[in-house]
């Protein structure tokens, strides 16, 4: 099934839809208790999701094109991001990749929509890159699990662009507050569940920039693969119903370009992986 946060027209609070046939049903609508919210669906296990999944057969819903987007996880427990899980970005950054999986965690003002415009003032930074990314949506707490049994504890996959400040990222030690500015974590506009995904490290990735297509890959590039994230993050923390994993970018990033690529005042980025969608971000830099 694919979900999505969505604001019906004259509405200004975003609820949980279902997405079929080019329309977008409330979910609260289904049925009396139904939840209004992703975490609240997750949260109701597979129970919940198949009482949603019977009611909505054949509902119509409104057009997509008459509704605006929220980010469709909008309230994870956590957001976790990977850092260098293709060979070729940390290469084109001059970075190694590590043993280890790098893993920082993004902050919630950074979560944004589908066609929202994110703003930032140019004297903070004149470095921001783009960043085409699977995201991952937990459904089942997982804590030391093998990678074997990992996909089970996935709820649902979506589209992530981590928008990145470069020039902070490479004076600082650590990679949060370059990745979490203000809309800096566009995520959406559906989430699919995981049945819908057949192997989630053979989808192809994308970016375009402007209209220039600036990443071009395949999630079969990864170092290390969803289920080998999942095993390995859960050995630390559990990893509770609702984190979204970020899973990493892979090259073609606009800061190792020659010239480079960076988001100007209205540029338009869309990033996107099949069987998932495509998410769009408007830009505006102050100053």
């Amino acid at each position: 099934m694919r979900f999505a946060h969505i604001r019906p027209p004259g509405s200004t609070d975003a609820e949980l839809a279902v997405v079929q046939e080019g329309t977008a049903a409330l979910v609260g609508d289904l049925f009396p208790g139904a939840p209004r919210r992703l975490q609240a669906l997750i949260d109701g296990g597979d129970e919940l999701l198949a009482r949603v999944r019977s009611a909505a057969a054949g509902v119509t819903g409104i057009p997509l094109d008459q509704v605006t987007y929220g980010p469709a996880v909008d309230a994870p427990p956590v957001v976790l991001a990977i850092g260098l899980n293709y060979a070729a970005h940390s290469s084109e950054l001059g970075l190694k990749a590590d043993s280890a999986p790098t893993v920082f965690v993004l902050w919630p003002n950074s979560l944004s929509a589908h066609e929202e415009t994110t703003v930032w003032p140019r004297t903070l930074s004149e470095s921001i890159d783009y960043e085409a990314e699977l995201g991952v949506v937990i459904g089942r707490a997982a804590k030391d699990v093998a990678p074997a049994d990992a996909l089970a504890h996935v709820w649902g996959y979506t589209v992530v662009n981590d928008i990145t400040a470069r020039d902070i990222q490479f004076s600082e030690a650590q990679w949060s507050r370059c990745k979490s500015f203000d809309g800096f974590t566009p995520n959406g506009p559906f989430v699919v569940t995981a049945d819908e995904i057949g192997d989630p490290g053979d989808l192809h990735i994308w970016a375009v920039v402007d209209g220039q297509t600036v990443q071009d890959a395949s999630t079969s590039q990864m170092i290390r693969s969803v289920p080998a994230l999942v095993a390995s993050l859960s050995r630390s923390a559990t990893l509770l119903p609702g984190t979204l994993i970020s899973t990493g970018s892979p090259g073609g990033a606009g800061y190792s370009r020659d010239p480079q690529i960076f988001l100007r005042d209205r540029s338009t980025v869309t990033v996107g992986v099949d069987g998932i969608g495509e998410l769009t971000t408007h830009c505006r830099v102050l100053g």
